[in-house]
């Protein structure tokens, strides 16, 4: 006799995260090669150490997968504390590179605190929002104390200074709101307040100008300076064409393509697997989004709902908007593409969330196992997910 038990993971979402971070050791590898053998002396120098990482991420990501997600309710608040202060530390005594204070150098070891604040809040705001259902409405209870701490961790993060990963910090988080139906003209009113000011801080840096000005008219001195490395990564989609020169193929990457490893490691892909390629990582990023969304419609909880969808939104949102500033639809940011850029805090930290996700998705009724029962003892009935808006 058969019956069915839940506590099953979603596989199609941990396929397509385990498929991008394998396919990152040989992207992250060809891309980092030249500059690694020129600058470090070995040309695999820098694959091992993203190798690494990516071992303490599958790790992490397993260890997060068996950790009840309601667990973390009484905790957010003090993490979310804790990553505030760890940002102001930062601002403090933090390493400067190319201008910006983002890194904090613990014990040789470079972290970027604002990987963990993004995910401190996204965790906080779930709490919050499944605990102000009936008051989310109310500005002064509901909504305000959620916009102190969103105002808290961005200010910060503006201050390193690091406006893309600012604005996507307020995007996550709007979208995060919207989902637990707060009130439009109250985020219309913060809007209001707040363009002007990310205006003002977007014009007091000449660096920010050239970006945009060379995003807008192709490039604000004439000489196709401020967008070489753009211009650099449309040329190495145009050498890929539909299939690509072949792995470890790239010729962007031998000092053409500065950060080909990095921010723009989804040039490389483009280059040496193709369109076909370059569809392919999109589409492993979609699949993580609709299977992500519904995760969160069948959660068994509004904690879990509001974190799965903060979680998926951040991944995804990323991803896609890393492949967009790399084509030259979306103005240069700095932002890593999650499991494929080569970098060690936000492959980790992404890796946690994603265990988190999983586990979610482990106490929902999405996939139903199947096993042998005794005989003469009846199968267990497929319990029905929650209702939308169910408070646990």
């Amino acid at each position: 006799m058969i019956r069915t038990e839940r506590n099953h993971i979603d596989l199609l979402t941990f396929l397509a995260v385990l498929t991008l971070i394998v396919l990152s050791l040989g992207v992250v590898y060809s891309a980092s090669a030249t500059y690694a053998q020129h600058r470090l002396g070995g040309s695999e120098t820098m694959l091992g150490k993203h190798a690494l990482k990516v071992l303490i991420g599958l790790v992490a990501m397993f260890v997060f997968m068996h950790v009840d997600y309601r667990k973390f309710r009484k905790i957010t608040k003090p993490v979310l504390l804790g990553t505030i202060l760890l940002l102001a530390v930062t601002l403090a005594l933090g390493g400067e590179v190319k201008g910006a204070t983002r890194w904090l150098l613990v014990k040789g070891i470079s972290v970027q605190p604002s990987e963990f604040a993004k995910f401190a809040l996204i965790f906080h705001l779930a709490v919050l929002l499944s605990l102000k259902m009936d008051r989310v409405r109310d500005f002064r209870t509901g909504y305000l104390p959620m916009i102190v701490w969103i105002g808290a961790v961005t200010v910060l993060v503006l201050l390193q200074p690091n406006l893309s990963t600012g604005a996507m910090i307020i995007a996550i988080s709007v979208v995060m709101l919207f989902v637990g139906r707060v009130r439009v003209r109250h985020m219309a009113l913060t809007f209001a307040v707040l363009v002007p000011l990310l205006v003002l801080f977007t014009l007091s840096a000449e660096y920010r100008m050239r970006r945009i000005m060379a995003y807008v008219g192709g490039s604000a001195d004439g000489d196709g300076k401020s967008n070489y490395q753009l211009l650099q990564g449309i040329i190495g989609f145009g050498n890929g064409g539909l299939f690509g020169l072949g792995p470890g193929a790239s010729r962007q990457r031998e000092g053409f393509l500065p950060e080909s490893y990095g921010d723009f490691v989804f040039s490389i892909v483009g280059e040496e697997y193709g369109l076909i390629g370059t569809l392919f990582i999109v589409g492993l990023f979609l699949v993580i989004l609709l299977r992500g969304m519904k995760i969160a419609r069948h959660a068994r909880d509004d904690f879990g709902r509001f974190l799965a969808i903060g979680i998926t939104a951040s991944i995804t949102m990323y991803g896609l908007i890393n492949a967009g500033v790399s084509l030259g639809i979306l103005p240069t940011t700095g932002l890593p593409m999650p499991f494929v850029s080569y970098g060690g805090t936000s492959m980790i930290v992404s890796c946690i969330a994603v265990g988190v996700l999983l586990n979610i998705s482990s106490q929902t009724d999405l996939h139903p196992r199947l096993v042998q029962a005794p005989d003469g003892v009846r199968p267990m009935e497929p319990v029905a997910p929650p209702a939308v808006g169910s408070v646990y």
